[in-house]
């Protein structure tokens, strides 16, 4: 058995955050901040429309893609310093990173000032997306990475929501600059706390496991990898593969959902600005907290009979989750479309937990970062990047109420190929 790779941080610095769950608790609550911020932009949108800055619904919608472009391009950088540099420190960087360009955001004079800010916060998210997941990891076992990665993912809907609300209430209230402004301050504290954090060996906790990704062994230490070997090799690896490329139909569909939902309530619905992002945002975090925590534990506990229980209870949740999203945004009853929101959204937030923990469960852990550096970059670049702007393109050629309509159709792509990546994972169990 290899004895398990030491952080490359090790015997450099002290840290004064010793507990594994304190160390969730400060990773979970930043990963809140960093969706408050990411969707923020979409409780903005029609204030931005008729603001001085006048943009169309295709500038709107490219602000989220600018960003998930930069997001996406970084991301492969720093999951291989993440798998060869202190963790911590990485974190903190990205997260002071973020937080100075969103509340810059505040200050832009037009459209292209507004868009280098906006794409500039993707600099410190990738940072830190992809390396928290591979801390995580490091911090607990295998047999309890479901509920770790669902508490982690929590943070998705809690924090989506929070940026319709804070978004919708600041700039009803003091005006979109001043949304941005709030956004940004609280990140530089947590960019500190990160510095406190341990760097556990790389793993540590997988000791008495077998070897992820059908027991081959990474070609080379850490350190002698080559970038683009150390990427090969996951590509290589076809579960995590078929994994990841599901997962580019679910973010395409949950990322044109969060973007564009507020102004869909508002112009296709007649319900004021107002009330449109916070009932949205109530929805999310309702469904996104129960779905996600429940999804972790079923995971967790399916587990425990095959390790194919993760992609199997993803792909289960995305199939039942398409047709309600069809009829939600299809239907003209209101409360119909309430009623199948609220499936939709809380069969899609079920596969949070388990989709991530099948990540790092299909490969070894000195390729955790940049497992999940290859799945950042691939799910933007081709999920939430051309989603937004796709749909803003087809409102502006048609109506948004038949732009939306691609999102279940991506909804139901996903369930699929999870499926296939399913079947494709060796049986046994994951721990």
């Amino acid at each position: 058995m290899a004895r398990p790779l030491q952080s490359a941080a090790i015997g450099t610095r002290k840290a004064w955050i010793n507990s594994a769950g304190i160390a969730l608790a400060i990773l979970a609550f930043i990963n809140l901040f960093n969706y408050l911020d990411r969707y923020l932009v979409s409780a903005l949108v029609e204030s931005l429309k008729h603001s001085e800055l006048a943009l169309s619904d295709t500038q709107a919608g490219s602000l989220m893609s600018g960003f998930l472009i930069v997001f996406a391009l970084i991301a492969p950088i720093f999951g291989t310093l993440g798998d060869r540099m202190s963790r911590p420190r990485l974190i903190a960087f990205g997260v002071a990173c973020w937080s100075i360009a969103t509340a810059l955001s505040g200050l832009a004079w037009n459209f292209t000032s507004l868009f280098v800010a906006r794409a500039s916060v993707g600099v410190g998210e990738a940072a830190y997306v992809t390396i928290g997941p591979s801390l995580l990891s490091d911090y607990f076992p295998r047999g309890q990475r479901g509920r770790v990665m669902a508490i982690f993912f929590c943070a998705i809907p809690v924090g989506s929501a929070l940026g319709y609300v804070v978004g919708g209430l600041m700039d009803v209230h003091f005006g979109w600059r001043m949304a941005f402004f709030v956004a940004g301050v609280p990140g530089l504290v947590l960019a500190l706390l990160c510095l406190g954090l341990r760097d556990p060996p790389r793993g540590g906790q997988d000791e008495d496991e077998p070897a992820a990704g059908g027991g081959r062994t990474a070609a080379g230490g850490p350190g002698d990898q080559r970038l683009f070997m150390s990427y090969l090799e996951l590509l290589r690896n076809k579960p995590y593969v078929l994994t990841i490329v599901g997962y580019v139909a679910y973010t395409f569909a949950l990322g044109g959902l969060a973007f564009w939902m507020p102004a869909f309530l508002e112009r296709m619905r007649g319900i004021p600005r107002e009330q449109a992002t916070v009932s949205f945002g109530t929805i999310v975090v309702i469904t996104g907290f129960i779905g996600t925590f429940a999804g972790g534990w079923l995971g967790d506990y399916c587990a425990k009979y095959s390790q194919r229980a993760y992609l199997w209870i993803s792909a289960i949740a995305t199939l039942i989750a398409a047709p309600f999203a069809w009829v939600a945004l299809t239907a003209p009853s209101q409360t119909v479309y309430l009623i199948c929101m609220v499936v939709a959204q809380l069969m899609m937030f079920l596969s949070t937990g388990p989709i991530n923990a099948s990540i790092v469960n299909l490969v070894l852990p000195t390729q955790r970062a940049s497992a999940n550096a290859l799945g950042v970059f691939t799910i933007h670049l081709l999920g939430d990047v051309p989603s937004p702007i796709l749909i803003g393109m087809l409102s502006d050629a048609s109506s948004l109420s038949q732009a939306v309509k691609i999102v279940p159709v991506a909804i139901l792509i996903a369930a699929a190929v999870w499926a296939v990546g399913a079947l494709a994972q060796p049986k046994g169990k994951a721990a």
